[in-house]
């Protein structure tokens, strides 16, 4: 038995005795819109509401080129990162912290900090929010924006 390969716009659910039973899917990562955030920093969302309506959680990937970071921020919710390629450290509490292959970092909701490629290579990361609905705040600005929101650039 395989399991359904849903669209990249949608999840396969079953209703079943009035309740809606979410069965397993595949995202092909060729079929995910990638969103630009500026500065050749690329974000893809894995898994949120477009594709799993009824998600706890949200997740995606970010790839950063070489020298670039995300500005100084915090999230609405704890926020799981683990390093996947290339060389990164992170930032918290005024501190830089430099991260191997599948070093994994847990910062709470309203922490501010920031991930950063320290090397030649690009630098992709795994995050997961503990969240439907994520947000950032901008420790520079304090400004809030929804995540992959049209605000939510590394250019400020």
């Amino acid at each position: 038995m395989s399991l359904p390969i849903a669209s990249a716009s949608s999840a396969y659910s079953e209703k079943e005795e009035g309740r809606v039973n979410e069965s397993a899917s595949i995202f092909r990562i060729e079929a995910i819109p990638k969103f630009q955030r500026g500065d050749g920093v690329i974000t893809t969302l894995l898994v949120g509401t477009e594709r799993a309506p009824d998600t706890v959680f949200t997740s995606g990937l970010t790839s950063f080129p070489p020298g670039r970071s995300a500005p100084m921020h915090s999230h609405n919710c704890g926020e799981q990162v683990t390093l996947l390629e290339g060389e990164g450290e992170v930032e918290v509490d005024g501190r830089a912290t430099r991260l191997n292959k599948y070093d994994t970092t847990y910062i709470p909701a309203g922490k501010s900090h920031r991930f950063n490629n320290v090397g030649a290579a690009p630098l992709v990361i795994l995050w997961i929010y503990g969240a439907r609905h994520v947000t950032r705040t901008f420790t520079e600005t304090g400004t809030t924006v929804d995540h992959l929101s049209a605000g939510d650039k590394v250019n400020l």
